[in-house]
């Protein structure tokens, strides 16, 4: 535990889908003077994410979905390409995106390895996101994907790598997870 730390109050502002907490807490700044402040955590729980690519055909799968908060702050459709992802629930990160992989991409995969993981929006949100690869191929396909029925509706897209990396540059691929895994194949020459 951090010393220079001491909750005082939590209090549940909102629990209607996640949870927003207001937490009071005494915090000692580096000089030792003691300072009362307020914040706003938002828990939605852990996560995880996957880049499916395809080494020979030099492909990845993502897929696109409306997202309500891109659309509120300015992405005039909503639509965002992201890779697939989904949160934990009770789920360990492997089998998690092993589930949300076939559930949202279609395609059944055994072996993910783990890259790394990250805070992505540690000043006001506590998920922390689990990084995996996995290679794919046509006769990894079980289903068409999409999400679960009647709460997702997530169009599958095969793009071509090169294609894609280039998205980000064009605005195309704004999202910080994808983002993230495209340069991760990138730097690490997935795709050679």
């Amino acid at each position: 535990m951090n010393e220079r730390v001491d909750i005082l109050k939590t209090e549940i502002l909102s629990s209607n889908w996640y949870t927003l907490k207001k937490v009071t807490f005494n915090y000692q700044t580096k000089n030792g003077k003691w300072v009362i402040q307020d914040r706003e955590a938002y828990d939605r729980g852990n996560g995880s994410t996957i880049l499916l690519y395809n080494k020979q055909n030099r492909t990845v799968i993502l897929t696109r979905q409306f997202r309500l908060p891109t659309f509120i702050n300015g992405n005039p459709s909503g639509m965002l390409i992201e890779s697939c992802a989904g949160l934990l629930d009770k789920d360990n990160a492997e089998d998690c995106i092993r589930r949300e992989t076939e559930e949202e991409t279609g395609y059944k995969v055994w072996s993910v390895k783990k890259i790394f993981e990250a805070y992505m929006s540690p000043g006001s949100v506590t998920e922390v996101l689990f990084f995996f690869i996995a290679e794919y191929s046509k006769d990894m396909k079980v289903n068409e994907g999409g999400g679960v029925e009647g709460h997702e509706d997530i169009e599958v897209m095969e793009l071509d790598f090169d294609t894609a990396y280039r998205q980000i540059e064009s605005g195309e691929i704004k999202d910080g997870k994808t983002i993230m895994l495209l340069q991760y194949a990138k730097l690490n020459s997935l795709f050679h």
